[in-house]
């Protein structure tokens, strides 16, 4: 146990699912290093070198010297550049360096993760400098590293753990973002509401109100009148608040009802990954 019991499931999850990716990669021949994940531009091994270097940020190890190529189509904003470099200064490293550095790091970050004596408020820093929470910092970690786990499950089609400790916190995560995405982005009107029921490994129903001034919060209770109802399974929901679908891809797996215009402004917004 770590000593905030606040910090105890995120890092649960961060250990279920990273040990999850080691013995995904672990039997991986040389070859298989290099296939395509579902991330743009990232080989297996350049997932696996993202999740070993922010975990190594989180240590507070310094971050490479390093210059990035020119050529990468994939790096097209800061934060996108700010990922790459952990990626990049490990493109030429073996399966064997890989795995090592993994193990490595899971020892080191365990250990961190258990003795934790740091208040869960206490500010750290982030990607691009940034300043986050430390409980804000360990549960991004969590959900990044369930994500990624599911990335490479789809590409070495190994599916599993669809209902994991990182699901859950998936979950919570991305339900954050849900005011942000009806209220704001799809501009849904004052006074409405708008609900989402998702089925599968994990389910639940959610409710996005919008108060007079245009504010989301989000509920667990029904809607008796809402705007538009959003059905859909668990995994089309996840991969499409990470953008690891298209909407155009997967608009069988979804139904709406409703306001039909609104859902599917929700819909094309629903990205909540940089």
């Amino acid at each position: 146990m770590t000593v905030h019991p606040s910090l105890q499931t995120y890092a649960d999850a961060w250990t279920h699912s990273v040990t999850a990716i080691s013995e995904l990669v672990t039997p991986l021949a040389e070859g298989e290093w290099n296939w395509a994940t579902p991330c743009p531009g990232w080989s297996v091994r350049d997932l696996v070198s993202h999740v070993i270097g922010l975990d190594c940020e989180m240590l507070g190890d310094p971050r490479p010297i390093h210059t990035l190529p020119r050529d990468l189509y994939h790096v097209q904003n800061e934060i996108q550049r700010y990922m790459e470099m952990q990626v990049d200064v490990r493109r030429h490293h073996t399966a064997p360096e890989m795995t090592s550095e993994l193990e490595y790091t899971i020892i080191r970050r365990s250990r961190q993760l258990r003795n934790e004596a740091r208040d869960p408020q206490t500010m750290v820093r982030g990607p691009l400098g940034t300043e986050e929470t430390l409980e804000a910092a360990t549960r991004k970690r969590a959900f990044d590293v369930w994500v990624h786990e599911q990335d490479l499950r789809v590409t070495l089609d190994k599916p599993g753990n669809l209902d994991s400790p990182g699901a859950l916190v998936a979950r919570d995560e991305v339900l954050t973002h849900l005011p942000k995405v009806v209220a704001k982005r799809a501009a849904a009107p004052a006074s409405s509401a708008v609900v989402f029921d998702v089925h599968g490994p994990v389910e639940f129903l959610r409710t996005v109100r919008i108060d007079a001034d245009g504010h989301g919060t989000i509920d667990g209770a029904p809607s008796l009148g809402p705007a538009a109802t959003i059905s859909t399974d668990w995994e089309t929901f996840f991969k499409l608040a990470c953008g690891r679908v298209r909407l155009g891809s997967v608009g069988d797996r979804i139904k709406a009802e409703g306001d039909q215009e609104l859902a599917q402004a929700i819909l094309e917004r629903f990205t909540i990954t940089p």
